[in-house]
C-alpha cells in the first residue's frame, strides 16, 4: 500500500459505532480492513463498495466474513469524504427496506446539520 488516500472515511454521530461495537473482534478487523481499502484504492471493486439502485447517492460497503455478510451504508460528501451511516448483518437476499430507509434518514440529517 502506498499510503496515499483517495478518500477519507468518517462516521456521523454514533450510528456506525453502535453497529461495530456489537461485532466480534475478527469481524471488526475485517470491517476496518475494508474501510482502509476504500480509503486507499483509487478504484474500489464493487465487491466492496456498490451504489444502491434507486437511491440518490447511497452506497453500501460490503463485508464478508466466512458465511456472514455485513452491509454498511455510506454516502459521499465533497467527492472524497465517505460518511458511514448504519450497518447490519445481512440474512436475506434482498437488503431490508427498513435499513435503507434508516440510512437515507441519516443522510438527510447529516446534510441538515451541515447547513
Amino acid at each position: 500500500m502506498s499510503g496515499k488516500k483517495y478518500r477519507t472515511v468518517i462516521t456521523y454521530k454514533n450510528y456506525f459505532e453502535d453497529f461495530l461495537i456489537k461485532q466480534v473482534q475478527k469481524v471488526k478487523d475485517k470491517i476496518l480492513w475494508t474501510l482502509f481499502l476504500i480509503e486507499e484504492q483509487q478504484q474500489v471493486p464493487e465487491t466492496y463498495l456498490k451504489h444502491l439502485e434507486g437511491t440518490n447517492g447511497l452506497y453500501e460497503i460490503r463485508v464478508q466474513f466466512g458465511s456472514d455478510i455485513f452491509r454498511i451504508f455510506c454516502f459521499f460528501d465533497e467527492g472524497k469524504l465517505v460518511i458511514l451511516t448504519n450497518g447490519f448483518q445481512k440474512k436475506t437476499q434482498k437488503t431490508p427496506k427498513l435499513e435503507i430507509t434508516k440510512a437515507l434518514k441519516i443522510m438527510k440529517e447529516y446534510y441538515e446539520d451541515k447547513e
